[in-house]
């Protein structure tokens, strides 16, 4: 299977870090994954004890698609953004903002309205004429929203299975006026028909100029909200927890211990589908001094307010003129399961970003893709490597690995005790060497992945890898 993801080598190198020692160090057991498949993402070094070899975590970079909007209709324009997209059903939902500015003068050519597409493949999408609001005398359109909240709409499908069929769409957007210091909260029971949640704002501790958003937290039963707020002269990130989305907890800063102190513009945090526990995040980081130039980095975290922060840029403006400009470049929220390019290749993930902000005649919508879960991976070189993990505990009863080699490359795995022994039957010389390019290849030992016994047990698992990236690991039930 061709190659999905580029990469670019960082400096990260856990070959050197003071954690990958070459004893296991002894620490509690961690317990992960649920019974069904419980995906754990080499996104930081949370899972890794001992490294040897030539291996490193290296982030990884998604490839450019087509362009699959130019919002160039009249209620649309030159400074349409703060898309939001996800997956409802068959049917992928796009909200985003429409407005247009003149590009001499800055002036605003018409009010922020609040528009809508939709898509049955994420590549090819819609406007459906929903005559809701009327522009310019007409209301044949696909405006869902204007006023209040229309500056940067951002909404999602609640996922709470307490959740109230009114309120299943949920939404949260800056107040316009003397109210643009304050989060107001909308709910629908359609995704289409909207309206205010309650008239007074949920939050008023932030600046709120930016995609704030809000989620279901499935791991931690809560709503999170993420925001914008000014820190010292520099755009930054708050968050804040709610149980009913009504009442949250008093903002909190986020922090990026090693990082940088940078402008970030939006955030565009979400748990990740695959592995909810860990938070993926696309910040966007803006450069003043450069011509409010901006660009998407990554970011992870596993509490939800700690996050490390990848100093490289994981889309830059490349070769494509309509990047390099005033706020063209952003990381749209919402990243998507979409069928591949590929014929047989099965599914990756979409993402979405903008193009020719402020320079007309309408922002265009580009689509990115990367593999399922392939953020950052661990590489070896044709040299190899290898990874022990800490102690971990699992459910489940066969392991599956997320994983890219080249034709002469290979991963093998070991399960070993706690203490470091390897546990007959498991060992790296009965594993069926593995190579390939899959999303979910079962791990065998001598022709065998039956785990069952091993569940419930502290082991850790030993890694060898050779010219190959390993993006993720898990443990699942019998087929």
């Amino acid at each position: 299977m061709a190659r999905m993801v580029c990469r670019i080598v960082v400096v990260y190198m856990l070959s050197l870090s003071a954690a990958a020692s070459a004893n296991p160090t002894a620490e509690p057991a961690i317990e992960i994954g649920p019974p069904k498949v419980g995906w754990e993402l080499f996104v930081d070094k949370y899972l890794i004890d001992v490294v040897k070899g030539d291996v490193e975590l290296q982030l990884n970079k998604p490839i450019a698609r087509e362009v699959v909007m130019i919002h160039d209709k009249p209620w649309e324009g030159n400074t349409c953004g703060y898309n939001t997209t996800f997956k409802d059903g068959d049917l992928y939902r796009m909200y985003y903002r429409g407005w247009s500015h003149d590009e001499k003068t800055q002036k605003q050519v018409h009010h922020a309205v609040v528009c809508y597409a939709e898509s049955r493949d994420g590549i090819h999408w819609s406007r459906p004429n929903l005559s809701l609001v009327a522009f310019n005398g007409s209301k044949d359109n696909n405006i869902i929203l204007e006023g209040l909240g229309s500056h940067n709409f951002t909404p999602f499908k609640d996922a709470n299975p307490d959740c109230l069929p009114k309120a299943r769409y949920k939404a949260i957007a800056r107040g316009e006026g003397g109210d643009n210091r304050k989060l107001f909260a909308f709910q629908s029971a359609d995704g289409i028909h909207w309206r205010l949640t309650k008239s007074e704002p949920i939050l008023t501790e932030g600046a709120f100029d930016s995609q704030n958003l809000a989620f279901w937290d499935p791991a931690r039963n809560e709503y999170r909200s993420y925001f914008r707020d000014f820190r010292s002269g520099v755009r930054d990130i708050k968050t804040s927890t709610s149980k009913d989305f009504i009442h949250w907890t008093k903002p909190v800063w986020l922090t990026y211990p090693g990082a940088p102190k940078e402008h970030l513009y939006t955030n565009q945090i979400q748990p990740y589908y695959r592995a909810p526990h860990i938070f993926i995040g696309l910040p966007t980081r803006y450069i003043a001094e450069r011509g409010s130039l901006t660009e998407g980095l990554l970011m992870t975290s596993r509490d939800g307010q700690t996050f490390h922060r990848w100093g490289e840029a994981i889309i830059r403006p490349g070769r494509n003129r309509d990047k390099w400009h005033n706020r063209s470049n952003y990381i749209w929220l919402g990243m998507v399961e979409t069928k591949s390019h590929l014929p047989g290749a099965g599914n990756e993930l979409s993402l979405y970003s903008n193009e020719r902000y402020y320079k007309g005649p309408g922002v265009k919508t580009r689509r990115y893709t990367y593999r399922i879960d392939g953020f950052v991976s661990l590489h070896a070189s044709f040299q190899g490597g290898e990874v022990i993990t800490k102690p971990i505990i699992f459910k489940g009863s066969r392991l599956l690995m997320n994983f890219s080699t080249s034709a002469a490359g290979s991963v093998r795995v070991e399960i070993r005790e706690a203490g470091g022994n390897p546990i007959n039957g498991y060992t790296l010389s009965e594993c069926s060497e593995v190579y390939g390019d899959e999303i979910a290849r079962v791990i065998t030992w001598n022709g065998r992945s039956a785990l069952s016994k091993l569940a419930g047990k502290a082991i850790r698992l030993r890694f060898a890898l050779r010219d190959a990236d390993l993006f993720a690991f898990g443990f699942g039930a019998a087929q």
